[in-house]
Parts: C-alpha cells; sequence; structure tokens
C-alpha cells in the first residue's frame, strides 16, 4: 500500500518550536547560491526595514518538512519513505522569516489517496510566529510510489 487514504484530514501538531538563527539563514543562502546581503549582514537587512537578517523565501522548506516528517514517519499513514518522491511544493508568504524568529508549525493533511497503485498526498504546513501570526504556508504534494509486481 502506497498510503492509508484514511489520514486525510489528519493534523499534526507535534513539531518543536524552530528557532530562526543567523547562521542557518546564511548557510541556507550559501548552499541555495544566493550572494544577496539581505541573508548575511544585519545591516544590509535593517536598511530595508527589517530587524534582522532575512531568510531566502524557500527556507521556509527547513521548517515545512521538519513538521511533515510527522506525517510521513506516523505508522497510521502507512508510507515507505524509501518509495517516496517529492512532486510539487508551494509556498505562500505572509511576512519574511527573519533571525530571531521563534516558529511553530502545524501540518495538515489536505489530501491522501491511491491512484493506479500510487500513494499521492498533499500537505499543508501553517507556519506561525511567538504571537500566533502567519508567517508561511508550505503545500508539499508526494507519491510514494507503488511496489513492483514480479
Amino acid at each position: 500500500m502506497g498510503v492509508n487514504p484514511q489520514i486525510a484530514g489528519k493534523t499534526y501538531t507535534g513539531a518543536p518550536v524552530y528557532e530562526v538563527g543567523r547562521e542557518k539563514i546564511r548557510e541556507f543562502a550559501v548552499a541555495i547560491g544566493s550572494s544577496d546581503p539581505v541573508h548575511t549582514d544585519p545591516e544590509a537587512a535593517r536598511a530595508l526595514g527589517h530587524p534582522d537578517v532575512v531568510a531566502p523565501p524557500t527556507f521556509a522548506i527547513v521548517i515545512a518538512q521538519r513538521c511533515e516528517g510527522q506525517v510521513m514517519q506516523d505508522p497510521e499513514a502507512g508510507i515507505d519513505y524509501s518509495r517516496l518522491v517529492h512532486g510539487e511544493q508551494k509556498f505562500t508568504h505572509h511576512r519574511p522569516i527573519v533571525a530571531g524568529d521563534r516558529l511553530t508549525s502545524v501540518a495538515h493533511v489536505d489530501d491522501a489517496r491511491l491512484m493506479a497503485g500510487n500513494g499521492r498526498v498533499v500537505t499543508r504546513v501553517e507556519i506561525t510566529d511567538a504571537a500566533g501570526e502567519p508567517v508561511a504556508t508550505a503545500i508539499s504534494m508526494v507519491i510514494i510510489r507503488a511496489e513492483e509486481q514480479a
């Protein structure tokens, strides 16, 4: 089985708070090849009105995937991670992620189904700050490949 469709509608709230650090932002910026000083220089970020360095928009994947891991590792989901292929990723940013943020994330399984023997799971991770205000929404679709028949 690729996925248990019964997990559709399930919510996962157990992800730990993610404390965003300057060095994590710098490392991520380097990894994706961004040379924008807003990601590494606090003064450059402040000159643009931000309280500290700003994470690249795709940095939200770090928080989202930690949270989505709860879905993928849930025995009830029936997902064989070795057969998982990432199919799609979308972000909606409500405000920039900056160093010093303490972010909480909640994963929602918006869809889980079997299609031609393959599993398909769509998750939505809502990322909020310490005040509970929305920071980003990450939507991910994964396919869990069917086992090959002999």
